[in-house]
């Protein structure tokens, strides 16, 4: 006896399966809860975001003498030098996680959001409507901004959010 599973219970099952999995965020980046995945130690509650920077890695390729030329005294080359190459691939630089707090989902309000487009806009980051959308503009100025303190993500940390003077400053 064989059994068949209708593509209908299969596209739904899987479905239910991948919204499941859903993390926070619009694709843009991912924020997860502390908990979930989330750097050891995070606080309950709290919300992180994590930049990943990938490796560079350099393919080099050298010639390696196997056996050098037969040559005789008058310079006359009885053999020629035999080589092999080799590639080989360094690490240039690691591949780094960079985790940071960042404000949670449901602290992103519209509100919240066109204040970080008017305190962007102060700064020349971002010109833009004011339109309280995390939209790709507003995101662009959010990495822009983001960069000069080492941080390339268009995801919103919360010492950005302090910075701008947006969320108090813990004492």
């Amino acid at each position: 006896m064989t059994s068949t599973t209708s593509p209908f219970l299969l596209t739904a099952l899987l479905s239910g399966l991948l919204s499941a999995c859903t993390p926070l965020g619009d694709g843009n980046g991912v924020v997860t809860r502390a908990g979930q995945n989330s750097p050891p130690g995070a606080a309950p509650g709290s919300c992180w975001g994590k930049h990943v920077t990938p490796a560079i890695i350099e393919t080099v390729t050298h010639q390696v003498m196997l056996q050098p030329a037969e040559v005789l005294a008058d310079g006359t080359v009885i053999q020629p030098a035999m080589f092999k190459t080799e590639t080989r691939q360094d690490i240039v630089r690691p591949r780094r996680e960079i985790w940071f707090e960042s404000p949670c989902p449901e602290d992103l309000t519209p509100e919240f959001i066109a204040s970080v487009q008017r305190a962007l806009t102060a700064r020349d980051l971002y010109r833009g409507p004011i339109n309280g959308d995390m939209d790709r503009m507003t995101r662009a100025a959010i990495r822009r901004y983001q960069e000069s303190q080492g941080l390339d993500s268009n995801l919103l940390s919360l010492a950005a959010a302090r910075k701008l003077g947006l969320v108090a400053i813990e004492s």
